[in-house]
């Protein structure tokens, strides 16, 4: 009896174990039909209160200039599908001083939010596939390259390589003056004497879009369906697996006010908003 006893509080001590483990949610609230080309990216925009949606047509790398940025209200409903067209492979975006900063292939490209046109382009030598963008307040930016395995820095129109070497770098989050990286499967940190530290490792390879939830807490999408939540001290919650129904989960965006989180699945054409719980 007393066997039986310790064997059946170790299963009571495992379960609850896990039920405290997962201490989050993701509550489905909408989705889109499927409308969009090979979306890559969602955009929240708090002052303007819509989604900016990064369509690389096709999934490839086309180096056609047949990208574009569709924008996307808070609903699900398309305000503009093609409202800035010409891109080629939009990936990653960031904005900064009403410009909106989106990946392509070699370039960034600077678009005027007012006007809704591209008005530079920023040449990356040497580049091979852009992907993530994410901009410090003072306006660096910072994009991956996930065939050179680079990450590079761009100030004042002059482009540098910060990171070499790595894995497969995508999802980017600037944080005062700390870099977070994804690099295949890991959650890395650059402080601001260039030393690097790691979060949190251990899932899936396809990292690729990052979003703070609050101070040393993150949401982060690994393409293959997959979406985690990453604690202060490291440890990760699956919140969402789509890998059997081959849904994707690329590079989401996220309202932090109202905790939605807006994921693009890629290969589906439709965006899918959640509800972090």
């Amino acid at each position: 009896m007393k066997k039986i006893t310790f064997i059946s509080v170790g299963i009571l001590l495992a379960l609850l174990s896990h039920l405290h483990a997962q201490t989050h949610s993701l509550v489905k609230k909408w989705e889109t039909d499927s409308i969009f080309k090979t979306p890559e990216s969602v955009l929240y925009d708090a002052k303007s209160k819509i989604l900016y949606v990064a369509n690389m047509d096709p999934a490839s790398g086309d180096k056609g200039g047949h990208g574009f940025i569709a924008k996307v209200g808070l609903d699900g409903k398309v305000i503009a599908m093609n409202w800035v067209s010409g891109l080629t492979s939009p990936k990653g975006m960031g904005l900064y001083k009403n410009l909106l900063y989106v990946a392509e292939l070699t370039d960034v490209a600077i678009i005027d939010i007012d006007k809704a046109q591209i008005v530079k382009r920023v040449p990356v030598e040497g580049a091979v596939f852009l992907n993530d963008i994410t901009i410090s307040k003072s306006g660096a930016v910072y994009v991956s390259d996930s065939r050179t395995l680079k990450v590079h820095r761009i100030e004042k129109g002059f482009v540098a390589t910060l990171l070499q070497n790595l894995k497969g770098p995508n999802g980017l989050l600037a944080i005062g003056n700390d870099l977070l990286v994804l690099d295949k499967g890991s959650l890395i940190k650059m402080l601001d004497n260039g030393q690097l530290t790691t979060i949190s490792e251990g899932m899936d390879p396809s990292t690729d879009g990052i979003e703070m939830v609050k101070p040393n807490e993150y949401l982060v999408s690994s393409w293959s369906g997959v979406v985690y939540y990453i604690s202060a001290n490291g440890e990760k919650e699956t919140l969402l697996d789509t890998r059997a129904q081959k849904m994707n989960t690329a590079d989401i965006g996220y309202d932090k006010k109202n905790r939605i989180v807006y994921v693009p699945t890629f290969y589906r054409n439709k965006i899918v908003a959640y509800e972090l719980k």
